[in-house]
């Protein structure tokens, strides 16, 4: 079969044969009497291996090496392709998700688009100085978008710039919520827990809901941070959250003054002491938990807790009896503030 043939049955072009023939790929196995390459049936198949090898992405070297060497075991190359494969996929990954962020931009000319991009770099900084500096100045005073925002909220480590995109994700319009509402569903704790933080600082109903939802979130943190949020916006379906965060700890002082405040409502101020009255019996032995939930007493209104902590200052546990006689002698002290002055108490003279 002559090299014409060949390329017409392949789809290899003559030129790329000849080039093959030169590298040592696939030689024919004899001439005609005229001097033009004769390929037989194992040549031709030999082309066809060829072409194989190279649609997986194999240098010419390579298939050389695979095709030549009866003993090269492919386990190592193929390894080798599938990580060079993902690194390209991930660039083009990354170079997709700029180019979007460019056109949520809505850019009206060039000079918008380098801003843009001069954005992105800043963001995809090692330097968080760098971060932070990006998002609260951004170069040529361009807005960035509340996609780019949210992507990057979701992964930010630093505290510093975490709180930066927050706030510049808060006056970035509502597309935030939308881009938030992927991080809330993603299986690493921490991505949901900065997602929360970060619908904590929007307004937006849609923001209540995503924030409504984690409150069944596995992880402590988020259900913590959803349940501060949602009881600053005075949603009492937070009050469990609340009460574990003041038994848990950390956040515990934060959690018992929204407490406080979702008490002022008389049906509320009844389940919320019960809870808590319920949660120190059932943390008889644990001192630490005992004096976190005698301070959220002492944050509910008026002197509806001034019994319970009557009662705790003769605790067994002196620390906590401690903390409620200090308690009981403030509301005690608020309580002759508010008396006429023939009603107040006289102290010994």
């Amino acid at each position: 079969m002559l090299i014409g043939e060949v390329a017409r049955r392949s789809g290899v072009s003559a030129r790329m044969l000849r080039h093959y023939d030169s590298l040592g790929l696939v030689r024919p196995t004899g001439r005609t009497r005229g001097g033009y390459r004769e390929y037989t049936a194992d040549d031709v198949r030999r082309v066809f291996h060829v072409e194989g090898l190279r649609c997986l992405g194999l240098s010419l070297r390579q298939i050389a090496r695979t095709l030549n060497e009866p003993d090269f075991a492919p386990s190592a190359l193929v390894g080798d392709l599938i990580r060079r494969t993902e690194e390209r996929l991930s660039r083009e990954h990354e170079l997709l998700e700029r180019l979007r962020a460019v056109d949520a931009a809505e850019p009206v000319g060039w000079r918008d688009v380098a801003r843009i991009v001069e954005l992105l770099h800043g963001l995809s900084s090692p330097s968080a100085a760098r971060r932070q500096q990006t998002v609260l100045a951004p170069p040529g005073r361009a807005s960035v978008p509340a996609e780019l925002l949210a992507e990057a909220v979701l992964t930010e480590s630093d505290p510093n710039v975490a709180g930066a995109l927050r706030w510049a994700l808060a006056r970035a319009g509502r597309n935030g919520v939308a881009s938030l509402a992927s991080g809330m569903a993603s299986a690493d704790g921490d991505v949901r827990r900065r997602a929360v933080l970060a619908l904590a600082e929007l307004p937006e109903e849609a923001a209540t809901v995503l924030l409504t939802d984690a409150l069944g979130d596995p992880e402590p943190a988020v259900r913590r941070h959803a349940a501060l949020a949602l009881g600053a916006r005075g949603v009492t379906r937070a009050v469990p959250a609340l009460i574990e965060t003041v038994v848990e700890g950390p956040n515990d002082v934060e959690a018992s003054e929204i407490l406080g405040t979702l008490a002022r409502d008389a049906t509320w101020a009844r389940r919320i002491m019960c809870r808590l009255v319920d949660e120190l019996a059932g943390h008889a032995g644990d001192s630490a938990v005992r004096m976190r939930l005698t301070q959220a007493l002492a944050e509910m209104p008026g002197t509806i807790a001034l019994n319970t902590l009557r009662q705790l200052a003769d605790d067994a546990d002196r620390p906590v009896a401690l903390i409620a006689s200090a308690l009981v002698r403030v509301l005690e002290g608020r309580l002759d503030v508010g008396r006429p002055c023939g009603d107040r108490h006289l102290g010994a003279g």
